[in-house]
């Protein structure tokens, strides 16, 4: 009768019957998939070694048979090596098995040899090691060439199951070009709560293609139960210590099933993992029915959660801002034009600035220019407009531009500031506190924080770094340790997130140019070739998965502000109440853009 009523209550909300501590329950330990009988594959195994006889066809091919499933990686890669020469590579197993994920600096190069053999020559950058719970760790290898020869087992054409080409003298490792995270992997985000337990994280995972449909609610539901990435460790909280898997999570046609031993019986964490859950598996709609210790806790539709919890509170649309003769003006071709939400007599003497909404409230931390051509930092909140600010103690020769760490408590609004080449936190009244940094010795020129206030993306020496923000209790911040994001740009210069694993990075390619990065450094994609100067500052618009808009991004170079979608440089004409300058007068460079959301 009990188990009748508990059984009923779970369609309606929390079991009032209470979840045992501990029942004798078949854990799921293993760290492998197994496929289910009947399950359809959702994406296509990279060629075999027999797809192509042409050498050159045949190394992409090798570069690439590692990606899928990681149970049958070395299978799969052993299949293109010399039966003589397969032990070489040092076989791993269930957890262990790792790929080595590198971006090619040139085309591989390829030169015939005697006794129809080739020569195979390859230029790396390490980007990082992609691991069986999905995630791609920083490189563990500082190779940064590979060379291997190729032996045609058919010089006269037989077509036997021996034809064809073998890797001979192979790398020890399961190399794979970056490529496959995007042409054999779903590229996925799964969500941790943040150490305060008021917003959800996104952690960067990759499952592969191959995975069904039936399985896939699984892999990622043991993803939560292993816990977050290193990187984002210390400002996240995962699961209760000792949760697992009971069997499999399973479902189809629009109802699932997950079923956890989970310690504790706490009404509000189970209400959170459900959120979790809800954003974790995104792509899943129907309903979601969670037990814990194989009792009925709670039934619920995923969309409907997605709903009720979105995860950023951003309503508003892209609204651009540029810094022209010492003030903010708005820009009339960015959003629509309104009102710069600052008294006047603040908006003067500014070099650059961040605002923010935070619930009715206007953030406003300004660099302005003061005594002896130093700058200070002067910091304001309040409905708009913002009229008292208060301002730091000290003066610094260069402030790059402030940002806002987005939190959940409108009455301690704190933010980040590069000064002078170190990082600082600062408060709502503008004092400064320098942060220490897990870096190599060098000097910070930027900083950018995440859509979610938890994350940071730094540059320092020409280099990019993420980090996880800690929020302190009584305010302030640390960053957790550092993680290098690894791109093919030198000398990077400027950096803010556009997405949320996705940062728009400047620096020099061939010529100086804006990239697209992801936060792990996989995916690297170019958005201008050619700015013509160094890019000082960047400003995104952030895409998330509540508001999806198009990339939209502005910045400066050569003391210039520019507008991309469709690319232009910013006038004085595109800002909103300026009047033009007297005839004879040639007019200023807006500059400094960026965005208020």
């Amino acid at each position: 009768m009990v188990g009748a009523l508990c059984g009923a209550l779970a369609l309606v909300g929390f079991t009032g019957c209470g979840i045992p501590e501990r029942t004798e329950v078949q854990i799921d330990r293993r760290k492998e998939p197994a496929a289910e009988s009947g399950a359809v594959n959702a994406g296509s195994e990279p060629p075999t070694r027999t797809t192509t006889i042409i050498p050159e066809e045949f190394v992409k091919n090798f570069l690439v048979a590692a990606a899928g499933e990681p149970d049958r990686a070395y299978y799969r890669v052993k299949q293109f090596i010399d039966p003589q020469y397969r032990s070489r590579l040092q076989e791993k197993r269930g957890s262990e098995v790792e790929l080595t994920v590198v971006r090619l600096t040139d085309t591989p190069r390829v030169t015939f040899g005697v006794d129809d053999r080739f020569k195979v020559s390859i230029g790396v950058q390490q980007v990082g090691v992609l691991r069986t719970d999905g995630t791609l760790a920083p490189p563990v290898s500082s190779e940064t060439h590979y060379e291997f020869g190729l032996r045609n087992a058919s010089p006269s054409g037989a077509t036997d199951d021996g034809a064809g080409l073998y890797v001979i003298e192979p790398p020890n490792v399961l190399l794979v070009s970056e490529t496959v995270l995007q042409d054999y992997y779903d590229s996925r985000t799964i969500y941790f709560w943040s150490s305060d337990r008021t917003q959800l994280v996104p952690d960067l995972r990759y499952l592969p293609d191959t995975v069904p449909t039936e399985r896939r609610l699984n892999e990622v539901v043991k993803w939560l139960v292993d816990g977050p990435s290193d990187w984002l460790r210390t400002a996240v909280v995962g699961l209760p210590d000792r949760t697992e898997l009971i069997n499999n999570a399973t479902g189809g046609h629009g109802r699932w099933e997950v079923n956890l031993d989970m310690p504790g019986d706490d009404r509000t964490q189970i209400d959170q993992l459900i959120t979790q859950l809800a954003w974790s598996l995104h792509d899943f709609d129907g309903e979601l029915e969670l037990k814990i210790r194989n009792n009925p806790v709670k039934v619920e539709n995923l969309a409907a959660r997605r709903s009720l919890r979105e995860l950023y509170p951003l309503r508003e649309g892209p609204q651009g801002y540029c810094v022209y003769e010492g003030a903010i003006h708005s820009l009339s071709v960015v959003g629509e034009p309104i009102e710069v939400p600052l008294d006047e007599a603040a908006n003067r003497n500014v070099v650059s600035a961040g605002l923010a909404r935070s619930g009715e409230q206007i953030l406003a931390a300004l660099v302005v220019t003061a005594s002896g051509e130093k700058q200070r930092l002067t910091v304001g909140t309040g409905r708009a407009p913002v009229t008292t600010f208060g301002k730091a103690a000290n003066s610094y020769k260069v402030i790059g531009r402030p940002v806002w760490l987005r939190s959940s408590d409108p009455s301690h609004p704190q933010g980040l500031v590069v000064a002078d080449g170190k990082l600082y936190w600062f408060d709502g009244n503008a004092a400064m506190t320098q942060i220490a940094l897990n870096l190599p010795p060098g000097v910070v020129t930027a900083v950018a924080v995440s859509l979610d206030g938890q994350r940071v993306a730094l540059i320092a020496d020409g280099t990019l770094y993420v980090a996880a923000v800690k929020l302190l209790d009584g305010g302030g911040v640390t960053l957790g340790p550092s993680r290098r994001v690894i791109t093919s740009l030198t000398g990077i210069s400027a950096v803010d997130w556009v997405d949320e694993n996705e940062l728009i990075v400047a620096g020099a390619a061939a010529r100086p140019a804006i990239h697209e990065v992801s936060v792990d450094g996989s995916l690297q994609t170019e958005l201008a070739a050619d700015t013509r100067a160094k890019v000082t500052t960047l400003s995104a618009y952030p895409a998330n998965p509540t508001v999806q808009m198009p990339l939209t991004y502005m910045y400066e170079a050569s003391g210039s502000a520019y507008r991309t979608k469709p690319a232009e440089r910013i006038l004085p004409s595109h800002l909103h109440g300026v009047s033009p300058p007297p005839a004879g007068v040639r007019p200023g460079n807006p500059s400094a853009p960026f965005f208020l959301f």
